[in-house]
C-alpha cells in the first residue's frame, strides 16, 4: 500500500519515524547552544557551566521539534510543560550549586589530562560530547511531539512518572543542599530522608523522568525511541553518575563505606540491616 493512500494515523507515525531533517534540527539547535557555552568557557577559563546547560540542551530540542512539526496538540503541550519545568529547575539548581570561580574537580582533571590546548579541544571533549548525548536522549521527546494521535492512558501514566521523578529529584537535591549547608556536617554522610533509601535518590528521580518521557512517546506510537531512556540510565549508573561519584568518595569520606554496606546504590529500598532482621 502506497504511503499517501495509507490511513492518516499510519502516515503520521511513519513520517515521524523517518523525519530525519526535523530530528537533525534538534542537533543543530543543541549544537549552537553548546557552541555558545564553549565561547563562554574561553572567557571564564572554566567549563563547569556545561552542567547547567545540560537540561537546556534537552529543553531547546523539544521546542525545536515543536516548531518544526508546526502543530501544538495536547500531547505536545504536556511534553513541553513537563520538560520546561524539569529543565529550568535543574539548570537553576546546578547553577546555584556550582556558582564559584573554581572549575569542578572533574573538569579540572580533564583539563590537566589534555594539556595546554584544552581550551580548544573542550569544544568536542566537553561541549560537543554532551550535545550529542543530549540529542540522542531527546529522541523520546521527538517521538512524542511528532505524533498527532490522541492522548491516551499511557501518556497519563508517563506524565505521572515524570512528575514523580522531578519531585523525587528536587526533594533529594534540597535535602543534600540543606545537609551540606551546616558546617557540623562537613565530611559526614547524609543517610536520612530520601538518602536513607538509596545512595543516589537524585539520579533515581532523573531516571524516572526519562522513562516517563519514553512512556509518553510509547503512547504516541513511538516505541522505537527506547534508546533515549536506555542511554540516560547507562550514563547515570555507569558513566557520569553513580560510578564516577563513588570512584574515590570512600577515600575522602571513610563513613561512606558503611553507607555503601547499608544502603542501596540506586533503587530505593529498606536499609540492608533491616532487611536482614526481617529474614
Amino acid at each position: 500500500m502506497a504511503l499517501n493512500k495509507a490511513p492518516t494515523h499510519i502516515r503520521l507515525r511513519y513520517q515521524t519515524l523517518i523525519n530525519w531533517h526535523i530530528y537533525s534540527a534538534g542537533l543543530l539547535s543543541i549544537g549552537l547552544l553548546a557552541l555558545t557555552g564553549w565561547l563562554l568557557s574561553l572567557f571564564r577559563n572554566n567549563v563547569t557551566h556545561v552542567d547547567s546547560m545540560w537540561s537546556l540542551f534537552l529543553g531547546i530540542s523539544a521546542y525545536t521539534y515543536t516548531l518544526s512539526f508546526y502543530e501544538l496538540d495536547t500531547r505536545t503541550l504536556l511534553v513541553l510543560s513537563l520538560v520546561t519545568i524539569w529543565s529550568i529547575r535543574l539548570c537553576v539548581y546546578l547553577t546555584w550549586r556550582n556558582w564559584n570561580p573554581h572549575e569542578d574537580h572533574r573538569y579540572a582533571a580533564i583539563r590537566r589530562n589534555n594539556g595546554p590546548y584544552f581550551w580548544f579541544t573542550s569544544i568536542y571533549i566537553v561541549f560537543g560530547l554532551q550535545a550529542v548525548l543530549a540529542w540522542v536522549i531527546s529522541l523520546s521527546l521527538f517521538g512524542a511531539i511528532g505524533s498527532k494521535s490522541a492522548l491516551n492512558s499511557i501518556d497519563i501514566w508517563g506524565a505521572i512518572i515524570v512528575i514523580v521523578g522531578i519531585s523525587w529529584e528536587s526533594i533529594a537535591d534540597w535535602q543534600l543542599s540543606s545537609f551540606k549547608a551546616k558546617f557540623n556536617n562537613k565530611d559526614k554522610v547524609l543517610n536520612s530522608g530520601l538518602w536513607r533509601y538509596s545512595r543516589h535518590p537524585n539520579y533515581f528521580g532523573e531516571c524516572c523522568v526519562w522513562w516517563g518521557f519514553y512512556l509518553i512517546s510509547v503512547g504516541a506510537g513511538a516505541w522505537w525511541t527506547i534508546a533515549s531512556p536506555l542511554l540516560m540510565t547507562l550514563l547515570l549508573l555507569k558513566v557520569s553518575g553513580v560510578a564516577l561519584l563513588e570512584k574515590d568518595i570512600a577515600e575522602r569520606r571513610p563513613a561512606y563505606l558503611q553507607y555503601i554496606k547499608n544502603t542501596n546504590a540506586f533503587l530505593p529500598g529498606l536499609a540492608k540491616k533491616k532487611i536482614n532482621k526481617l529474614h
